[in-house]
């Protein structure tokens, strides 16, 4: 179990079932991808929140589910800050007609893939992130059954 990936709230929580297990399986799947996890932050926020942090930072005026930041300051020891939209999980979650657990877990595992390299700009690139997060997915929830 990591004690390197914390799970926090800027302004709204989440309900996030076993989060030992969702950490110990992150942790797994990054050391796959050659990643050893230094320190790890998740923040669940709303909104509003992510709109600030998605202007100020990236001077994007827009919604999003999740923006993340990579600190490393060695290639392969992860130093990472991932910020999600609890308002835009639920909202998801509706419009792909999935479980809300399902729908933070896919977001959750989007932000550890951006720090293995997968991208979401391009169709292609896309394609390949969503593939990557349906096999984190489905390996996580086969792993807790």
């Amino acid at each position: 179990m990591s004690l390197n990936i914390s799970f926090n709230k800027a302004d709204k929580n989440a309900t996030l079932g076993n989060r030992l297990a969702v950490k110990a399986f992150i942790e797994r799947s990054l050391k796959k991808e050659g990643l050893t996890i230094e320190t790890l932050q998740y923040i669940f926020c709303s909104d509003k929140f992510l709109l600030g942090i998605n202007k100020s930072y990236l001077q994007h005026d827009y919604y999003t589910d999740i923006i993340s930041f990579d600190l490393s300051e060695t290639k392969g020891k992860l130093i990472g800050e991932v910020y999600i939209s609890i308002d835009r999980v639920k909202d998801n979650a509706k419009t792909h007609k999935t479980s809300l657990k399902e729908e933070l877990l896919r977001v959750i595992f989007h932000g550890a893939l951006h720090f293995c390299g997968y991208k979401d700009k391009k169709l292609a690139d896309i394609k390949k992130m969503r593939a990557q997060e349906d096999k984190w997915l489905k390996s996580y929830l086969k792993s807790i059954t």
